[in-house]
């Protein structure tokens, strides 16, 4: 499975040969990374306004000095990132009831060192195409709420009426409108939603 050429892995680790070991691990696959040399940094990043614009996935180290890789996970569970930005733990110090949690709360996995270059690089490119889903799935729902923001009231009514399956007739009857008029405002929702029918209408709304 082949991720976006323009995902990028982050690597937060205190340990500079981990770091850089897998940095060359992932250039020697054609995956950009980007390291960091703790929790903290990359928090800061986080909190300084980053907005994902392209597929990621993070390694964690567990045991870090002042803000530990769980706790850092923490974070990130409370703002929302980690379907977005799937976490892969990487420990030394293998705990299974730490990892079962972690993965209960969201973790993509948890790995323990040494793993092979192979099954790391296999796990890593899942989550980079868990994270291209994501990101997909997110710009369309954003892509339907600003075409329903550009409904005026009256489409609003109608688009309404017309998910519950009414004829335009009944729709007129309810509105008080003309038969006419609501075939008018039928054909600017389904224009400005850019679907050709109801039923294609309502999936798309599902997505939201």
């Amino acid at each position: 499975m082949q991720p976006t050429h323009d995902a990028t892995v982050f690597i937060v680790d205190d340990d500079a040969s981990v770091r850089s070991g897998l940095a060359w691990l992932l250039r020697s696959r054609g995956l950009p990374s980007q390291a960091f040399e703790g929790a903290q940094a990359f928090d800061a990043m986080l909190s300084a306004g980053y907005r994902q614009t392209h597929a990621c996935c993070l390694l964690l180290d567990v045991r870090m000095p002042v803000m530990s890789g769980l706790a850092l996970f923490e974070r990130m569970v409370e703002r929302g990132l980690c379907q977005a930005m799937p976490v892969i733990f990487l420990t030394g110090h293998a705990d299974l009831p730490t990892a079962v949690d972690a993965v209960k709360r969201g973790a993509f996995d948890f790995c323990e060192k040494p793993v092979s270059d192979n099954a790391l690089v296999d796990r890593i490119e899942l989550a980079l195409a868990q994270s291209a889903r994501v990101l997909q799935q997110q710009a369309q729902r954003e892509a339907i709420e600003r075409m329903l923001a550009g409904l005026t009231e009256r489409e609003h009514a109608v688009m309404r009426l017309m998910l519950d399956g009414l004829p335009n007739k009944l729709i007129a009857d309810q509105l008080q409108i003309s038969v006419r008029t609501v075939e008018v405002h039928r054909a600017r929702v389904f224009d400005k939603m850019k679907v050709k029918s109801a039923v294609e209408l309502a999936n798309a709304l599902q997505t939201r």
